[in-house]
């Protein structure tokens, strides 16, 4: 997260597939007599991802899946400076919404006419952005493992070294990330380190974890270009499956896989430990690479 000054908020744009073609939701707040995308406040110490989906749900009573960052947004609010953080999300679910005092209508509309109904040009911008998107068919929550010590301290196989304190600070704090992107599977690196990771969202979700040796980094003898490739295979098998899955591997190999998938050789991937991607694609193509 970048730090920034002021007020910190985060929504989304959430869409859901119709009969007639997409459809988008806006929001009617009556204190202010606007219509606008559904956004709100973050929370003490929350992640604007986190808050994105919770704030959706808490204006739309609409569950929504993130899928692609959009433009972040900066006006003046309250006399501060306001920067709103938003992200594409499929409706996966609603539960029936009802007015009140915040927002007392929501309305699902084709883009075109949600770019014609809301108030302020920055929701348009967002919206126009949402809509040169081409077609999310998969998500992947992409996280390296969290600390575990130095591999110089570890007397035991390198794959058997568990994560420190530090290293399930990083784990418990990655599970709501995961959480929110609704993973069907999750898929773990061989070495321990990775697979406790992955177990607070584990038990969160109730799922269990999958160990794939394709995640893992070079062992002696193996060139880290190769291994770099076998995980980039790996997540794009991944995406052509569809839906959504969250993966956990190793420093060696993550900044040469996207590197790979993406065909950015001059873009730092460079992931610390702890630390992730949420990337978006459409069928095989990669469309978004999103720090977490």
């Amino acid at each position: 997260m970048v730090a920034v000054t002021g007020i910190r908020a985060a929504g989304g744009v959430c869409w859901r597939p119709t009969a007639d073609g997409v459809r988008v939701c806006v929001v009617h707040r009556p204190r202010y007599g606007d219509w606008t995308l559904p956004k709100g406040k973050l929370e003490p110490g929350e992640h604007p991802l986190v808050a994105a989906v919770r704030e959706v749900a808490e204006e739309a009573d609409v569950r929504g899946v993130p899928q692609v960052r959009l433009p972040s947004v900066r006006y003046r609010s309250e006399g501060q400076s306001k920067l709103v953080d938003y992200w594409s999300m499929l409706a996966v679910a609603d539960g029936g919404f009802q007015p009140g005092t915040e927002v007392d209508d929501i309305r699902w509309l084709p883009v075109d006419d949600a770019v014609r109904l809301v108030s302020y040009p920055h929701d348009a911008e967002v919206l126009a952005a949402y809509a040169a998107l081409p077609a999310v068919t998969a998500t992947v929550a992409l996280v390296r493992h969290g600390h575990a010590g130095k591999r110089a301290t570890w007397t035991g196989p390198d794959t058997a070294r568990p994560l420190d304190a530090e290293g399930w600070a990083q784990a418990y704090a990655l599970a709501p990330l995961i959480a929110v992107v609704r993973p069907a599977r999750l898929l773990s690196a061989s070495p321990r380190r990775c697979v406790q990771t992955l177990d607070p969202a584990a038990a969160l979700l109730d799922l269990p974890i999958e160990v794939c040796g394709d995640l893992d980094e070079p062992q002696p003898g193996q060139q880290r270009d190769e291994r770099a490739l076998a995980t980039a295979a790996q997540l794009l098998e991944l995406a052509r499956a569809g839906g959504q899955v969250a993966v956990c591997s190793q420093g060696k190999v993550l900044p040469g896989a996207l590197e790979q998938l993406t065909g950015r050789a001059d873009e730092d991937f460079t992931t610390p430990k702890g630390g992730g991607w949420l990337l978006a694609f459409s069928g095989d193509r990669l469309l978004a690479t999103d720090r977490l």
